[in-house]
């Protein structure tokens, strides 16, 4: 006991004392150094409530992390690198915002083509393949290819997609040879006529199966038909066509009349109308009539086959008072010769 009647204790007694009541331990008071004792004891757990030290511990580790970033500024070349780093993404950014990069990508094309460009990966040569009707010219409009693609990073898949939209292509196959050649093979879908219908012209194949607009004149040569449902009968009208060579020249178009009959309109504006049944036999009455009168470079209309062994002609009115003049000569002449 002290002179005031009181115990006494050891320093080292009373601070296990202390840790024993409810003190936090530390790492820093492992040691028996007395003299740091007064400054490194730690504040007791009663003092600080613990959502307080919770909400401190956040800003600790905030702090720290700023330290370590400090410490990696800090390093030799990283402060500059890094400066440079935000200069150009602030200088990148207001070239975007001002329209620089739709400038420069319209005209060079995209940045990544434009490198794989310089690397030695243009497309100097497209090879095109395949087509006969379609000009090259068609190709390539269609693939939208230019001088601001590359070959690295043109999509084979998408340029045979746009080629496919037209209509005369019936397959495409795109090739990239490396370094900078592209290859483009095409199928073509084959015109077989020509087909008027709701006063729209329509190029048509074998099966009557529209594949587009008439829109120029390299189609012209193509048999013509007229009508509701004639480009389904195309194989007949054909075939009448062939069986005649000498008339198949002069028809311009056959018109198919009321799903039933063929009306052939001739080059020289003539009608052959043709009847339901045998065509072919009134095609050969209209042969042995053109061999023999020269029937269709007469001034007529039309020619009515349409009745078995009959031919029904109309003029035209320089046609008609033709015959009229030669029907009175006729009759003057005639009746001359009984006086």
């Amino acid at each position: 006991m002290d002179g005031g009647r009181r115990i006494l204790r050891s320093l080292k007694e009373s601070f296990a004392t202390l840790l024993a009541s409810g003190y936090p331990r530390a790492g820093i008071l492992v040691g028996e150094d007395l003299a740091g004792l007064a400054v490194a004891l730690p504040t007791p757990s009663s003092a600080r409530p613990p959502l307080a030290a919770a909400r401190l511990a956040p800003r600790r580790r905030a702090f720290g992390g700023l330290s370590r970033a400090a410490a990696v500024l800090a390093l030799p070349g990283v402060g500059l690198a890094a400066a440079l780093a935000l200069f150009a993404t602030v200088g990148w950014t207001g070239f975007v915002q001002n329209g620089g990069y739709a400038d420069l990508v319209q005209r060079e094309g995209d940045p990544r083509d434009i490198l794989a460009r310089a690397l030695g990966f243009p497309i100097d040569a497209v090879t095109i393949s395949g087509q006969g009707r379609i000009r090259e010219a068609e190709v390539l409009a269609a693939s939208a290819i230019g001088s601001r693609n590359s070959l690295v990073f043109l999509d084979a898949e998408e340029v045979r997609r746009r080629l496919m939209q037209l209509p005369l292509v019936k397959t495409a196959r795109v090739l990239k040879l490396y370094p900078d050649r592209l290859v483009i093979a095409i199928e073509e879908r084959q015109p077989y006529a020509l087909w008027q219908h709701d006063g729209h012209v329509a190029i048509v194949d074998s099966e009557g199966k529209a594949i587009d607009r008439l829109r120029d004149d390299r189609f012209l040569g193509l048999p013509f038909v007229v009508g509701e449902g004639a480009e389904k009968r195309l194989p007949e009208y054909v075939a009448l066509l062939g069986g005649w060579a000498d008339l198949a020249p002069r028809v311009k178009a056959g018109v198919l009349v009321a799903g039933r009959r063929w009306t052939f309109n001739m080059a020289n504006g003539v009608q052959v109308k043709l009847p339901e049944q045998d065509p072919g036999g009134a095609l050969s009455t209209l042969q042995r009539l053109q061999r023999e009168a020269r029937i269709l470079d007469k001034d007529v209309l039309s020619i009515d086959l349409r009745i078995p062994g009959r031919v029904i002609v109309r003029l035209t009115e320089d046609g008609a008072l033709a015959s009229a003049a030669g029907q009175q000569q006729r009759k003057s002449v005639k009746s001359g010769s009984h006086t």
